[in-house]
């Protein structure tokens, strides 16, 4: 069966020529309300993101993702490796907002919010407009020969793109280790840290190889969101859409003449000037209707509403709307899948609030000495040997802290000293022996209830198992 010639676009990718090789993308420099508005907001994110590794709130840097240290701060918020469970929640409250958020609104964050789009689309691609010139410049250099205006041009563009790359791996690894360690390693010799000199470089290379090269192929070929979308989109999905009823009409589309009545010819509002593709970023055509490709940049609403107004035409050929607002004039409505979306988010934000107030500031682990059994002393006195672990999630030093047993009559000897210190998010562990009268034993395993205390202050309470011998009383 032929493919529809309207359809045949669907074959391949948008930035893949006939011949199967890639298509390099030359987007018209845009400009108008829209990208006005995701200028402010890029610009806002942008100083978000490189700043955030260097902000502290009480004493905590904003954002922290120390996997090898298992150190992780959301927000000025610490979680350590006990706080795991919170830390899946919140990964999957931002997988359900993020559907949620698609199946209302469709790929808006990718074009408004990613990382990815912000770099290409307001730094490289202005620097490159900055040095290169506009669309129809980028083409004739991209043509001509090698010589010394292509040469002087094409290396600034690559210097500066590495100089940037390397920032933001930089900004990267911050995230990763920490800025204050960042920091350190930057101001220090280079060469005393050549595990992280490396790690930079490699991170540097993949920046600059995304941003100079592969760009908009991350948003159609390696990312997952593109393809999850293809699941998530309905007919009610408002998106960056073609107005295919007003474009078309009867006759379809067609140029623009002077002086024409547009209305008695029966042709379409569509005056087929193609600027909606050349200021695409991804190269696709938006009349074709929904594609994988579109990142819901607005770029194109913005150019067809210029065009409009040159021809005397009402805005929103292109616009934010459903494929139900189109066809049947449908407004939009909150249906019961996104209802039902709605309610899973806010069941999990509540859970997770819940869990967070419930969250201790500090935790204690006390647990058996693998391979010891139990000790006779003497007075009939049984000793256990264990390990103990209390972690300080604060930003403040606990001091004098020392274990009180709560639920049995005995004793508690630290090996080193009884009291001690825990620093701030730090841990303080060792050694201590629990020893109880053999009376007490009511069969060979007793569950034990231990107190940690601050001074005077009981601060946590954790439990562990005491082995002794049956008691015959």
């Amino acid at each position: 069966m032929e493919t529809p010639k309207d359809e045949v676009f669907r074959d391949s990718i948008s930035t893949i020529n006939s011949d199967g090789k890639r298509s390099w993308v030359f987007p018209k420099k845009p400009s108008g309300v829209f990208y006005k508005y995701r200028t402010y907001i890029s610009y806002f994110l942008l100083f978000i993101l490189l700043s955030a590794p260097f902000i502290k709130i009480n004493g905590n840097q904003f954002l922290l993702f120390n996997v090898l240290d298992r150190q992780f701060n959301i927000f000025g918020f610490p979680f350590w490796p006990q706080d795991f469970h919170l830390l899946v929640v919140s990964m999957i409250i931002g997988v359900v907002f993020i559907i949620l958020f698609t199946v209302v609104f469709g790929r808006i964050f990718c074009g408004w919010i990613c990382p990815q789009t912000i770099f290409l689309e307001m730094v490289f691609r202005k620097i490159e407009y900055l040095i290169e010139g506009d669309r129809g410049k980028q083409i004739r250099l991209d043509k001509q020969q090698w010589n010394a205006e292509k040469i002087k041009k094409r290396v600034l563009k690559w210097v500066i793109f590495f100089i940037i790359s390397f920032i933001i791996a930089n900004v990267f690894l911050a995230y990763l280790i920490g800025g204050d360690r960042l920091i350190t390693y930057i101001t220090g010799n280079p060469f005393e840290n050549i595990s992280t000199l490396i790690s930079l470089l490699i991170f540097t290379s993949v920046f600059y190889f995304i941003f100079a090269w592969f760009r908009e192929q991350v948003c159609i070929i390696a990312c997952p969101y593109g393809r999850l979308q293809g699941v998530l989109l309905d007919n009610k999905t408002i998106n960056v859409a073609y107005d295919h009823v007003r474009g078309e009409k009867e006759n379809g589309r067609a140029k623009f003449k002077k002086n024409e009545d547009r209305k008695a010819s029966g042709k379409g509002d569509c005056i087929d000037c193609f600027q909606c593709v050349n200021v695409c970023p991804t190269g696709i055509d938006i009349r074709n209707g929904t594609q994988l490709e579109c990142v819901n940049c607005t770029a194109c609403i913005d150019e067809c509403d210029h065009m409009m107004e040159k021809v005397g035409l009402p805005k929103g050929l292109i616009r934010y709307a459903s494929e139900e607002n189109i066809s049947k004039k449908a407004p939009f409505k909150f249906n019961a899948r996104m209802k039902g979306y709605t309610a899973v988010l806010f069941i999990l934000i509540g859970v997770l609030i819940g869990m967070l107030f419930l969250r201790n500031d500090v935790e204690a682990t006390i647990l058996r000495l693998p391979g010891q059994l139990y000790e006779h002393k003497e007075n009939g006195i049984i000793s256990n040997i264990y390990t103990f672990k209390v972690i300080n999630k604060t930003t403040q030093q606990i001091n004098n802290v020392s274990y009180k047993l709560i639920s049995h009559k005995g004793k508690i000897e630290i090996v080193t000293h009884q009291n001690f210190e825990i620093p701030k998010q730090g841990l303080a562990e060792g050694t201590l022996f629990i020893e109880l009268h053999k009376s007490i034993m009511k069969g060979d395993k007793e569950k034990l209830k231990i107190g940690v205390y601050s001074g005077t202050k009981l601060i946590e309470t954790t439990t562990t198992n005491f082995l002794g011998p049956r008691s015959y009383r």
